[in-house]
């Protein structure tokens, strides 16, 4: 077998014994036995066919063999230890590259904020976000971490945590409201109503409701409601900051408790959860404590 097929912990051990001249130093500086190191010297040599190291009582001395692999080999196995050791995961905090995937409306709503307080504590940690509605397959597509708005989660190789339970509420413009005044029951004949085509079937809208507009983006529903397009039902976190600055009203109408959804963080189960998502999921779950979306 040629050295370029030898085993990479064989030509790391190698290293170490040539650097430290010592059995015994490099068994130290390799964390593991030294009885280790000389069957992974003996195994390296046969696979080589070759002997690479001249054993004498007091010291260890490379043959011309093992000068030759070492001079190869060195350069490659110290610049494997230097990037294994300045590997993002390995530092002391959380640091590297975080890929995260959310939902629209939740991105441009939730996340700015979010974001911004977390880079400001974790300046080691990148966000790379993608806003899709697209159900994003975390383990394919090499993502860290997701938040997403179900009513059950389906997938078993992910880990999931329900962060808050969202209902649906009906909304209007105050000004839609002073021309109409509020309904008395969800799809009120009287009104214009603006849904989402999901949600149609589950609200049980009696057959004479004037449904002015269907659209499947909630940021889109809220923008018609927010223009006085009509009563528009919409999940909390979307109705309450227009509510706040005045924008919007709530109607006093809930949607059905079938259409409550649960907000989640999602990340893939296998290996260890690395820093940056743990950063994450806490700094996040702290967020929705201090400044509840609705």
């Amino acid at each position: 077998m040629s050295e370029t097929q030898a085993d990479t912990w064989l030509l790391t051990t190698f290293v170490a014994v040539a650097d430290e001249q010592s059995f015994t130093k490099a068994a130290r500086k390799l964390g593991i036995g030294k009885g280790t190191v000389s069957r992974a010297i003996a195994l390296l040599e046969e696979q080589l066919g070759a002997e690479l190291l001249h054993r004498t009582t007091h010291a260890v001395a490379l043959s011309t063999a093992g000068v030759a692999l070492y001079e190869r080999v060195a350069p490659h196995v110290t610049a494997l230890n230097q990037a294994v050791q300045k590997l993002p995961e390995r530092a002391a905090v959380p640091s590297g590259e975080l890929r995260m995937t959310a939902p629209q409306d939740i991105a441009q709503v939730i996340l700015p904020e979010v974001l911004t307080l977390f880079a400001r504590r974790y300046p080691d940690v990148h966000v790379d976000l993608r806003a899709t509605n697209r159900q994003v397959d975390l383990v394919a597509e090499g993502f860290d971490i997701a938040i997403r708005a179900a009513t059950k989660m389906k997938d078993s190789t992910l880990t999931a945590r329900c962060l808050d339970i969202q209902g649906l509420r009906f909304y209007a413009a105050p000004s839609y409201l002073a021309r109409r005044g509020r309904p008395k029951r969800i799809g009120d004949a009287e009104h214009d109503w603006i849904v989402h085509p999901f949600t149609r079937a589950a609200l049980k809208l009696p057959a004479d409701t004037v449904t002015r507009f269907q659209c499947d983006d909630f940021l889109v529903i809220r923008g018609l409601a927010r223009e006085g397009g009509g009563v528009g039902m919409m999940p909390r976190f979307l109705g309450t900051p227009y509510v706040n600055e005045g924008l919007l009203e709530d109607v006093g109408l809930a949607a059905p408790a079938g259409l409550r959804a649960g907000l989640y963080l999602v990340w893939p189960s296998s290996g260890q959860v690395p820093r940056k998502v743990v950063a994450f999921r806490e700094f996040f779950v702290d967020w929705l404590k201090k400044a509840p979306v609705g």
